[in-house]
């Protein structure tokens, strides 16, 4: 699949995601995703952070499966995430679940500095190889549990959660700078909800669901 067939499918991914957008409008409280994040999607190649057998559906908006019982979220999803999440340049973004990497590299590519947990050392060594290979270097990975976050690291203005937990990490809640936000989504299997958590200055949290989704439940270490 050449360069050109690439780019104009990323492009039509940006297009469905900002469709897909105003159809989730009530859900969301707004009719369209940041243009900072949608142009920062067109930049990104996800096919870079997926299965060589996938590349054919890389700009597809739908989760797609990187091994180990896990998935790359949908890229509508990613982008929801990041706009929820409004990172600013220079901003200390703790990612929970690595996977290959891509929801990283969006980050980055905004200008966030980003400590990203994984569980699974194939995955995170993985990602680690893919974005070096694209040439990000303000991505670092470490293998772990991710509830427990990365707090010789914090505190940090923004934490994105790409896992589902019942409740919200208390560590990830302590590791939260006071007038950050924190987008995790929480719930059992069947019934989750994608959280917008903010913290005042004052360290006073306020909670908003936004909408339904479906994650991987956040796995721990024994």
């Amino acid at each position: 699949m050449t360069e050109n067939v690439l780019a104009m499918m990323q492009k039509q991914m940006v297009e469905i995601i900002g469709l897909h957008a105003f159809h989730a409008r009530e859900h969301l409280g707004k009719d369209e995703i940041d243009a900072r994040v949608l142009e920062t999607m067109v930049q990104v190649p996800r096919h870079e952070f997926v299965p060589p057998e996938l590349v054919a559906y890389a700009y597809a908006d739908q989760p797609l499966p990187i091994g180990y019982n896990k998935t790359t979220s949908q890229p509508f999803i990613v982008a929801l995430m990041t706009d929820l999440l409004g990172v600013r340049k220079d901003d200390r973004v703790l990612e929970i679940g690595t996977g290959l990497g891509y929801h990283a590299a969006v980050l980055a590519t905004l200008g966030a500095r980003v400590f990203s947990v994984e569980i699974i050392e194939e995955l995170a060594t993985q990602a680690s190889r893919k974005l070096k290979g694209i040439g990000l270097s303000a991505v670092s990975t470490k293998i772990g549990n991710g509830e427990y976050g990365w707090p010789e690291h914090g505190p940090f203005e923004r934490i994105l959660v790409c896992a589902a937990s019942e409740l919200i990490p208390a560590p990830l809640l302590g590791q939260l700078k006071p007038g950050g936000a924190m987008v995790v989504p929480t719930g059992v299997a069947e019934a989750q909800v994608l959280t917008l958590v903010e913290k005042a200055e004052s360290g006073k949290i306020s909670v908003r669901e936004i909408m339904p989704v479906r994650f991987a439940l956040l796995e721990t270490a024994s």
